[in-house]
């Protein structure tokens, strides 16, 4: 989750916001990291969050919650269950024990690989896809790639943080994108 330095652009997620933690210089010199760990060890805030992310699609819009590995896992899996629907995980490569799908995509620092099983979806259903950042968007295109490519339609994608700076959205086309906190 880096980011170079910039100011906040939003403020509307006091709760939320106080507890991400700036690191900086991490992964690399010039980054700052936005760490979610406190965010996480706090039930209030990790409500709160869960909570916004509901609000902001609603459950009767989509059939199922897709997490993109690993932080996306916690959000996603959280939000499926307050939802009351069920949750598809894509992971990194050899991750998945059945068949899958793969779809390959450049990041921030280089190049990775997405997996889903083939028959995780049903042609047509509707998914909403859940992950901690949105940066340059090649992880949430690959998602798309993906899920549309099995006959899903993706309906929205719903982040906590949002580097806008990064332009993440332009890759998702006319994909709906809802952030809790943009940097």
């Amino acid at each position: 989750m880096g980011c170079k330095t910039t100011p906040r652009e939003n403020q509307h997620t006091p709760v939320i916001e106080k507890l991400i933690r700036d690191v900086p210089d991490f992964p690399k010199p010039g980054i700052l990291f936005k760490d979610i760990t406190p965010l996480l060890q706090n039930s209030q805030g990790l409500a709160e969050t869960i909570s916004r992310l509901e609000r902001a699609v609603p459950p009767s819009s989509y059939d199922l919650v897709c997490g993109i590995e690993s932080r996306g896992f916690i959000f996603g899996t959280a939000l499926a269950l307050k939802a009351s629907k069920g949750f598809i995980p894509i992971r990194k490569p050899g991750k998945l024990p059945y068949k899958t799908a793969s779809e390959s995509y450049e990041l921030e620092y280089g190049k990775d690989t997405l997996e889903i099983h083939i028959d995780a979806v049903s042609r047509g259903q509707r998914i909403l896809i859940v992950d901690d950042l949105l940066a340059t968007g090649g992880t949430m295109a690959a998602a798309v790639k993906l899920l549309t490519g099995l006959g899903a339609v993706p309906v929205a994608a719903a982040v906590v943080i949002e580097l806008t700076f990064l332009k993440g959205r332009e890759r998702l086309g006319s994909l709906a994108v809802h952030s809790l906190i943009r940097y």
